[in-house]
């Protein structure tokens, strides 16, 4: 029996098949709707999508200490955002565990109880800022006003996310009116010293190698500074909050334990103190709901 020869098309088929995949592979994904049903999201840079979110239990912000200034002012002025009046994009930054993150999270969910679906909290990581305009595109039909937000925000010499970011800080035709932009950092100018510096030897004219990524942080109407504090407030923290929780332990024995648990940690803040009432809820078999 004569089996038949094989044609042109049989022969590039599996050829133009992987052609096919790989540019499937290429093309972008389909920008999903979303129907705001949910009042905090994470951002899938990578399917492009909005991940619905439940509002994890947050520390309220009576509990937020020895940031009062900052805390005022971000809770006014989002709450000016929320009801339609002018406001301004913000820049959290400074030492690390003063709640700068927690405050971003405290302030949406005090909004939410006070006007329910009143505000949309849109959370998305440095690595996906690169996809930013399509997730404007997606924000631009929410029927509420919506705050994103970007935690540890921070920029390498020859990183080019910030181009992104700064087109939308600039309010340019891309960036929707019902949008807000909140970021927490430790750097002030969004870059390191070191990074400043090299930039600064580096080139021919100094000033203007770095002046792109240094402005960055200028585009943020508020700076909110948060700076460590001191043995005082690190025990003023750690005394709300065990009675906040109604933790059965003397004043004296308290303040021994949490003044040894920040030695051990070589640090004081409010997320050192958080960290020991957790150990000691623990030790207590309290829960922290």
């Amino acid at each position: 029996m004569t089996m038949p020869m094989p044609t042109d098309s049989t022969i590039l088929l599996p050829t133009l098949t992987r052609i096919a995949e790989a540019l499937e592979r290429l093309c972008p994904h389909p920008i999903e709707k979303n129907d705001f049903s949910s009042d905090a999201y994470l951002w899938q840079g990578a399917q492009l999508s909005l991940l619905p979110r439940p509002i994890k239990a947050v520390a309220s912000l009576d509990l937020l200490l020895g940031i009062d200034h900052p805390k005022q002012i971000l809770l006014e002025n989002t709450h000016r955002f929320m009801r339609g009046y002018p406001a301004n994009h913000a820049l959290l930054w400074g030492a690390r565990g003063m709640g700068k993150s927690s405050l971003v999270k405290a302030v949406h969910r005090h909004l939410l109880d006070q006007q329910p679906n009143g505000l949309i909290l849109v959370e998305i990581t440095g690595d996906d800022l690169p996809t930013l305009m399509p997730l404007l595109e997606i924000l631009a039909t929410a029927p509420r006003p919506v705050v994103v937000f970007c935690d540890d925000l921070s920029f390498g010499t020859d990183d080019n996310r910030y181009k992104t970011l700064k087109s939308v800080l600039e309010g340019g035709l891309s960036s929707p009116d019902n949008l807000l932009f909140y970021a927490t950092s430790n750097r002030r100018h969004l870059m390191s010293r070191d990074m400043i510096e090299n930039e600064r030897s580096s080139a021919i004219h100094p000033g203007e190698a770095i002046e792109e990524n240094v402005s960055l942080s200028d585009r943020f109407g508020l700076w909110l500074g948060f700076h460590g504090c001191d043995e005082a407030t690190y025990q003023h923290m750690v005394r709300q909050y065990a009675d906040h929780y109604r933790l059965s332990i003397t004043p004296e024995t308290l303040r021994a334990a949490a003044f040894e648990w920040a030695i051990t940690r070589g640090a004081r803040s409010g997320r050192v103190a958080w960290q020991f009432i957790r150990d000691l809820a623990g030790q207590q078999q309290v829960r922290l709901d």
